[in-house]
C-alpha cells in the first residue's frame, strides 16, 4: 500500500518569511560584527531553532538579556507593545518577524479596547501568541481556552470574540456557540489563519482513510500539536515526531498499510523531507507517493522527487487558482497547492480589495526566485486577457474605450481597456488639424485600432476614423427618417447671410432667409438664435448632393389670415410710415402686412409730394378704407381721420377743400406686402 503526503504541509507563508528575515539578519550581523538575538524562540520547532543558532541567532528570554547595539528579532507569535518599546529603549536594532495574521489580531484587540468593548480571546493562555496579544488590550481581556473557561466568564452585555490564529476551528465554533447564549450583544471575528485551517482540513481528510499517520513538527508548536490531536481523533495510530529517527521501528507495516504524513506550519522543509526519506529507507520495494486524492498505485521507487510530486507541479507562465492566506503592506501570499506558497507584489495585484480566504487567479512568474519563493502576478493574466480582447475587437473592427494619458512627439498616448497603451498619431486625432494635442489628456474617447505589432504588443489607433464612421452612420440613419413635407425638430447650429443651418439629428438642413418669416428678414439672427430648438418643414430633399431645404415660416401663422377681422373697414389705428413713394405712403400694420395711404388721402388739401407732409418713421393715425385679402391690399386714409377730428371739434361736418380731387371712397388705392410694393399708383 502507498504512503501519502498531505498537501499543504510544512512552512506557511508567515513562518517562511520570519525564517528568511532571521537568516538575513544573521548574515548582516556577521558582516557588521554584532550579535543577533531572537526574543524567545522565533518559531516553535527545535530543528529550525537549532538551524538559526548555527547561523548566529541566539534566543534570549527578555530584552535585558541582549547586548546593546545588537539585532533582535521579534518572534512570529508577536509580543506586547511594551516589550517592543523596551527593546528600542535599550538601543537594540528591532526586526519584526510577527506573522501578518497575528498583527491583524493585535490591531483588532487594540481597537476593541478603544471602542470600550471587552475582548474575549479564545486560545491557550500559556501560548506566547496569546500572551503577546493580551498585551495589546486597552480594556478588559478574558482568555478562554475551553468550554469551562467560557462558562466561568462574568456576566457582560457586549463583547468582541477573537481567536488565537492556530486555534482548532471545531473548538472555536463550540465555544462561540456557548458565548452567543451568554452575551446578548456578542461581536464575533474569526481570526484563525486560513493556512492553519487548510493544513488541518487536508490532514483530517487523509487521516480518515489512513491506517497510520505521522505528524512532523515541534512538540511545543501549537499548530503541530492541534494537527496531531485532530488526526489522532480520526486515526488512533497517529504519532508525533520532531525528527525522522523518532518514528517507532514497528510503528506500521509500510509494505501493506496506507500511511499518511502531515507537517505543521512551523515544520522546516528539511525535517519533513527527512521523514519521507527515512520511511523510504525502511522500504525496499517500489512504492509511490501521491496526493490524498490521487489514485493508488504501486511498483515505483520513492525518492525525494516523489515528495515534490505530492504537491502541484507548476511552470513559469502557468495560470493557477489559489487562496489568499496572508496579506502584508507590500505583498499578498497565495496558497496554490505547491510546496511553497506564492507571493504577489502589490504592483502586480489588480484586485486591491482582496481579503483572506479569497480565491484568485494568478500567473506563475518564477517558480523559484533564488530564495525558494514562488513569484506570482495577477496583472499578467489581466494584461493577457485584455490583449486577447483587444485583438478580437481589432479583427472585428470594433471600437475600444480609451483615456488620453500623455502628449508625445507626433501624437497622443492613450490608456485603453485593460491598461494597454495605444499610440494615436496627430493626424488621426480629429477630422481637422489639431494644434494642441495636450487638450486630449485626461479625456475619454473611442478609438479604432488601425495597426498592431503583436510581438512588441504595440497598438496604433485612430479617433478620426471613429468620428467619421459614427458621423456617416448618423447621417445614414437620419436620411432614412427624412421625408419631404414632414415636420421635424432640429437645433439651430450656425448662421449665414443667406439663411440658418439646422442640425436634424446628424445632418444639416438650410432654412433660406426667405423661408424664415412672412415679412422681409435682413439676417437670420432677427428671427432665430444659435442652439435654439425649432420645428421646421422639409421642403425638398436632395440625397445625392446631401442638401435639405427647410421652411420655418411655413409653420408660423400667415399675416393675411383673418386680416378683415383684425382691421375692419372704418377702424382707426396708429402706425409708422415705412416707405414713401410718388403715389403715396406705406404704413406698417404688422410684420408682413403694410397698408397704402394714397397721395390723395395724406392731407385735407391736395399735395404735390407726399414728402411735403410725411416722413419715414413718423407715427400717423389712419382709417381703414378697404381690405382685399385675396389681392393682399389694404387702403388707408389720413385725410378721413383729420376730417373726423375737425368735425368733432367744430360740432359740424367740415367742408373738405380740393373738390377736384377724387373722394377717398372712390379713389383707386392699394396696399401690398412690404417686400413687393407697387412703384406706381393705380389710376
Amino acid at each position: 500500500m502507498p504512503y501519502v503526503v498531505a498537501a499543504p504541509s510544512g512552512y506557511c507563508a508567515g513562518v517562511r518569511r520570519a525564517m528568511e528575515t532571521a537568516f538575513a539578519a544573521a548574515r548582516e550581523a556577521r558582516e557588521k560584527g554584532i550579535p543577533c538575538y531572537s526574543l524567545g524562540e522565533l518559531i516553535h520547532n527545535p530543528e529550525a531553532v537549532n538551524a538559526l543558532k548555527e547561523a548566529g541567532v541566539m534566543p534570549v528570554r527578555g530584552p535585558g538579556d541582549a547586548e546593546k547595539g545588537g539585532i533582535i528579532l521579534l518572534r512570529s507569535h508577536g509580543v506586547a507593545p511594551e516589550t517592543e518599546k523596551k527593546c528600542w529603549d535599550l538601543g537594540l536594532d528591532v526586526r519584526d518577524c510577527t506573522c501578518e495574521s497575528v498583527k491583524r489580531l493585535h490591531q483588532t484587540v487594540r481597537q476593541a479596547g478603544l471602542d470600550g468593548l471587552p475582548v474575549i480571546l479564545v486560545g491557550d493562555r500559556n501560548h506566547p501568541e496569546v500572551q503577546g496579544t493580551a498585551g495589546w488590550k486597552m480594556g478588559p481581556c478574558h482568555i478562554v481556552g475551553s468550554m469551562e473557561d467560557a462558562r466561568a466568564l462574568p456576566p457582560m452585555d457586549a463583547a468582541l470574540a477573537v481567536s488565537q490564529t492556530t486555534f482548532p476551528m471545531a473548538a472555536w465554533e463550540e465555544i462561540i456557540g456557548l458565548l452567543k447564549e451568554k452575551i446578548p450583544h456578542l461581536k464575533i471575528q474569526c481570526t484563525i489563519c486560513p493556512a492553519t485551517q487548510n493544513r488541518q482540513k487536508a490532514a483530517q481528510a487523509l487521516a480518515k482513510k489512513a491506517d497510520a499517520m505521522v505528524i512532523v513538527g515541534g512538540r511545543n508548536s501549537a499548530n503541530t500539536r492541534k494537527l496531531y490531536e485532530l488526526c489522532a481523533a480520526l486515526c488512533p495510530r497517529t504519532c508525533l515526531v520532531e525528527r525522522a529517527e523518532e518514528i517507532p521501528p514497528h510503528f506500521a507495516d509500510i509494505h501493506t498499510e496506507y500511511i499518511g504524513i502531515a507537517a505543521g506550519a512551523s515544520t522546516p522543509d528539511w525535517s519533513f523531507k527527512e521523514v519521507v526519506t527515512h520511511m523510504n529507507d525502511m522500504e525496499h520495494i517500489d512504492q509511490e507517493v501521491q496526493e490524498p486524492v490521487a489514485a493508488e498505485a504501486e511498483g515505483q521507487a520513492l525518492t525525494m522527487d516523489d515528495v515534490d510530486k505530492t504537491l502541484v507541479r507548476i511552470r513559469t507562465g502557468q495560470t493557477v487558482t489559489g487562496t489568499v492566506v496572508q496579506i502584508t503592506d507590500d505583498e499578498v501570499c497565495v496558497n496554490i497547492g505547491y510546496k511553497s506558497d506564492g507571493l504577489i507584489k502589490r504592483a502586480d495585484l489588480v484586485d486591491r480589495d482582496v481579503n483572506l480566504g479569497d480565491e484568485i487567479e494568478v500567473e506563475v512568474v518564477k517558480v523559484n526566485d533564488g530564495e525558494g519563493n514562488v513569484l506570482l502576478s495577477q496583472r499578467n493574466i489581466v494584461n493577457r486577457k485584455a490583449w486577447e480582447a483587444l485583438m478580437e475587437k481589432y479583427e472585428k473592427g470594433e471600437y475600444i474605450d480609451a483615456v488620453g494619458k500623455e502628449a508625445v512627439k507626433g501624437g497622443l498616448l492613450a490608456s485603453v481597456e485593460g491598461g494597454v497603451r495605444a499610440f494615436v498619431p496627430a493626424s488621426q486625432l480629429a477630422q481637422r488639424y489639431v494644434e494642441k494635442i495636450g487638450q486630449f489628456v485626461g479625456q475619454p474617447m473611442k478609438l479604432k485600432i488601425i495597426d498592431v505589432d503583436k510581438q512588441k504588443k504595440r497598438i496604433v489607433a485612430s479617433r478620426k476614423q471613429v468620428i467619421e464612421e459614427e458621423s456617416a452612420a448618423r447621417k445614414a440613419a437620419a436620411w432614412a427618417k427624412l421625408e419631404e413635407g414632414a415636420v421635424v425638430k432640429g437645433i439651430v447650429r450656425r448662421f449665414a447671410d443667406f439663411g440658418a443651418f439646422v442640425d436634424l439629428d446628424g445632418v444639416d438642413g438650410l432654412i433660406h432667409v426667405t423661408d424664415l418669416a412672412w415679412s422681409r428678414v435682413g439676417h437670420p439672427s432677427e428671427v432665430l438664435q444659435i442652439n435654439q430648438e425649432v420645428e421646421v418643414k422639409i421642403l425638398s430633399l436632395d440625397p445625392e448632393r446631401e442638401r435639405i431645404q427647410l421652411g420655418y415660416k411655413q409653420l408660423q401663422p400667415k399675416p393675411w389670415d383673418n386680416i378683415e377681422e383684425k382691421y375692419p373697414v372704418g377702424s382707426v389705428i396708429e402706425r409708422p410710415v415705412v416707405r414713401i413713394r410718388p403715389f403715396g405712403a406705406f404704413i406698417a400694420l404688422e410684420p408682413g402686412v403694410d397698408g397704402l395711404v394714397h397721395i390723395s388721402q395724406v392731407a385735407l388739401t391736395r399735395v404735390a409730394k407726399v414728402e411735403d407732409v410725411l416722413t419715414v418713421g413718423q407715427n400717423v393715425r389712419v382709417k381703414v378704407l378697404a381690405v382685399d385679402p385675396e389681392a393682399k391690399r389694404i387702403s388707408l386714409s389720413i385725410r378721413e381721420v383729420l376730417a373726423d377730428e375737425a368735425m368733432e371739434e367744430n360740432g359740424e361736418q367740415m367742408e373738405i377743400p380740393g373738390e377736384d380731387a377724387p373722394a377717398a371712397e372712390e379713389a383707386p388705392v392699394e396696399a401690398a406686402p412690404a417686400e413687393e410694393a407697387p412703384e406706381t399708383p393705380a389710376e
